[in-house]
This record gives structure tokens, sequence and C-alpha cells, in this order.
């Protein structure tokens, strides 16, 4: 299985790199959850040797109704890196997605490598601050479809992402509303506290999962905390806007 992987991973990075769909993996060959995270971490392996740089993780299925949906029983992550981020007010080229779509999220700066397990009792020392912040998504698999583990290999979907202003980590953002706008209308709203909860809950299940995977939570990296609303679609000419209650605006235009 281990050259399977090797294959599946180079095929998936290459349907990454070049904005091509590819067929689900599922249905050539049965993957194992454990498969799946073998391939995702293979693939981004492959970013990695082109120069890219791991610059945190982003959490999926932080829905608890959504976890229940799909019949799992813990949160999936992927790797971002650093050609993913997208600068605050600025664009992102459609050349380099097939269909994008784009989520609300609170964002965690990571304060300290992480060495010890963390719970509500020690994660602010971990934290540096806070922000708004909106991720794309973007499946390299045809009309968007794929399996639980079809979506794993394909790092989750990670694609891209936009932070706003940091904010203080003392900044209360367990329960604030925001406002997903495409062209100035308003397609999404909702509340954080949809993210775990608490997006608090978040960072520390990361660092638990970071933990699991022998993956190092340093200094700097980000945590992008889960979706708050339910991802829309882009295209084009678009111009996107989340507003967040307290930690203000995140937006950026569709070229």
């Amino acid at each position: 299985m281990k050259h399977k992987i090797k294959e599946l991973a180079k095929k998936l990075d290459i349907a990454a790199k070049d904005a091509k769909v590819v067929e689900q993996l599922s249905t050539k060959q049965e993957i194992s959850l454990s498969d799946a995270y073998d391939i995702q971490k293979e693939s981004i392996d492959r970013r990695y040797a082109r120069g890219e740089k791991l610059t945190g993780i982003k959490l999926g299925f932080t829905s608890k109704a959504k976890m229940k949906q799909m019949g799992v029983h813990d949160l999936i992550w992927g790797r971002l890196t650093d050609t993913m981020e997208i600068e605050n007010g600025g664009q992102m080229d459609l050349n380099n997605f097939i269909h994008p779509r784009v989520e609300p999220e609170i964002v965690f700066l990571v304060k300290e490598d992480v060495k010890e397990d963390i719970n509500r009792e020690n994660a602010f020392e971990y934290i540096e601050s806070v922000a708004a912040a909106i991720e794309v998504i973007d499946s390299r698999y045809k009309n968007f479809k794929f399996s639980l583990e079809d979506v794993i290999a394909d790092n989750c979907s990670s694609s891209g992402y936009v932070i706003g202003n940091w904010h203080s980590v003392n900044t209360d953002v367990s329960s604030l509303a925001l406002a997903l706008s495409i062209n100035d209308e308003e397609i999404e709203s909702g509340n954080t506290s949809a993210i775990l909860g608490d997006p608090l809950e978040s960072f520390i299940e990361a660092c638990r999962i970071a933990k699991q995977y022998d993956l190092q939570l340093k200094k700097g990296m980000i945590i992008l905390a889960g979706a708050a609303t339910p991802a829309a679609f882009v295209k084009s000419g678009d111009a996107i806007v989340a507003n967040f209650e307290v930690l203000g605006k995140v937006t950026f235009k569709v070229q």
C-alpha cells in the first residue's frame, strides 16, 4: 500500500497544483482513514519539496451535527502552507482554483511551541492573538463530491485563507455574530458558537490532534478553528466580506 499511497498523493498534488479535477480515489480502491491521512501527508510533503512552508492547520467537522451526518466521532484536519495565504483586502487568482467556496472562521496565532497537553486552563498560555478569517476550500474532485476518506486525502479541501486584524488573546470569541456577504449581498449569517460551542475548543482539539499525528505546532503558526456557517461558492469578479462582531471585517476579491 505504501507505493499506492505515494502514487495517489502525487495524483492529488498535481491536481491541486494545476487546478484540474480528478475522480474520487475511493471509486477505484478502498482507502482507510489511516491511509487517507498518509496520502495527505505525502501530498503536502511534495509541496514542501517545492519550497512551501507549513504555516499551521485547519479543522473540519467542527459542527456536532456535521460529525453525526458523516458518521464520524472526531474532527478532521488539514495542513496549511504559506502559498495558501491571501492578503486581507487583496485578490485571489481564480486560475489557481477549481470550484472554490468560502467560509467565515476564527483563527488563533500560536504563542509558544506546544509541548504539553492543552486544556481550558492552560490554552491561553499558548495563544498570542485571535482574529476573524475566511477560509477558501476547493476540492480537487469532480463536482465537489467525495467520501470522508477522499476529503481527508485531499488535505480536507484546504486551499486558501485570509486573516483579518489580530486582537488580544483576552477577546471573547465564544459567541460573536457574523455575516458573510458577496457583492454586498448577505449570503450567510451565524455565530462563532457554532464552532464546537466555543472556538477555544477547536484550539484545544487542534493541539490534541497535532500531537496524535506527530505534528509540532510551533510559535507563529495559525489554527483555523472551523466554519461558522455553510460554505458559499465564489466566482470571478466576486467581492467577499466577512463581518464579525468585535473583530471587524475580512475582505478579498476574486479575479
